[in-house]
């Protein structure tokens, strides 16, 4: 098989099981996002541990529908460093994700631990595989929430609960792969996470964690080739598409760089799921700046309609990045070019 006929099979298989597969119909949520994925690689594929050749760190910021509530309603921060370690013939990556929501009353603490490969295919074409392993923590605060006994159709809140969750904090180790395939221009990539699908029980009968796969794809057009001194210039457009159980999304944009300046706009879809009849989409802006060894970025979502969220004030992303020097790697080593947010 030719590296072709290879990269068109990956692009096939990858958009058909993403937008076809299916899986058991249990899920009350999905995973934390980020609009910035590619301002956070080694979250979005593991794959991408050691792909900037020197040690990276970075950091994310979400809030998401600030509007809907007096305090901040869903919250997501992450931090990572990865490096290529040129003994070990691949990349070693650390994650750290923590995400809140309703008012902290439901907390989540991802540890991740991960190692990727990489591999010539040609003389223009590179393979990277990952490997990870998650420590997950997860807790339920349940003085912040309130059970139907407790309400008086009357009087409003006025009783004290029977009700108790068996498990207020629970934890498992997960497990997760990806695949990259890229050039100078091209790159493909496929990722599973929750390989082993764990169960979470804060109640006796649980729920299970389902997979989530996701596809990635894009390419880079120089107007103005990058020199010493001058990063040059850069249209990308780029395709991402995520499922976990019924729950699709597909975000479909367009990156400009043009120096040290980063501007993107972005359109994200969610069909209807889970026999719901409602859709999400979103209008996405992003601008960042990159210079010397440093990345920052900024983007707001804005919602198109169909999410019920008329007053949620969008969504805000922060992230920053820094690339740290180090020795020139051997010619073997291939780094990926593709957008930093």
């Amino acid at each position: 098989m030719t590296i072709n006929k290879s990269l068109l099979f990956i692009l096939v298989t990858g958009c058909c099981l993403l937008l076809g597969v299916s899986l058991p119909h249990q899920a009350f949520a999905q995973d934390p996002e980020f609009t910035q994925f590619y301002s956070n690689p080694l979250y979005l594929n593991p794959a991408f541990a050691g792909t900037a050749n020197c040690p990276r760190i970075v950091m994310n910021y979400r809030n998401q529908w600030p509007g809907i509530s007096s305090g901040p309603t869903f919250v997501t921060t992450s931090a990572s460093f990865d490096q290529h370690v040129q003994k070990l013939h691949g990349g070693l990556g650390l994650l750290i994700l923590n995400d809140k929501a309703g008012e902290a009353t439901w907390t989540m603490g991802n540890y991740s631990g991960m190692y990727s490969f990489q591999m010539n295919l040609t003389r223009s074409f590179s393979l990277k595989a990952g490997f990870q392993a998650t420590y997950v923590q997860r807790s339920i605060d349940q003085s912040k929430i309130i059970f139907g006994d407790q309400i008086d159709p009357r009087y409003g809140f006025i009783y004290p609960s029977g009700e108790t969750i068996q498990n207020p904090s629970v934890s498992h180790f997960d497990f997760s792969s990806g695949v990259l395939i890229y050039s100078q221009k091209v790159y493909i990539g496929l990722a599973a996470h929750h390989l082993t699908q764990p169960t979470e029980k804060f109640i006796s009968s649980g729920s299970t964690l389902p997979m989530k796969l996701t596809f990635h794809a894009g390419s880079i057009f120089y107007t103005e080739q990058p020199t010493k001194g001058n990063s040059g210039s850069y249209f990308s457009p780029n395709l991402l598409i995520q499922k976990q159980l019924s729950f699709t999304q597909i975000n479909l944009g367009m990156y400009y760089a043009h120096g040290p300046l980063v501007g993107g706009v972005w359109l994200r879809y969610s069909p209807p799921a889970g026999g719901a009849q409602v859709k999400s989409m979103d209008a996405i802006f992003l601008l960042g700046i990159e210079t010397g060894i440093f990345r920052i970025g900024y983007s707001y979502d804005f919602p198109m309609g169909g999410t019920g969220f008329k007053n949620s004030k969008g969504s805000h992303e922060v992230s920053f990045a820094i690339q740290l020097p180090c020795k020139p790697k051997k010619k073997k080593f291939r780094q990926i070019k593709c957008p930093s947010f």
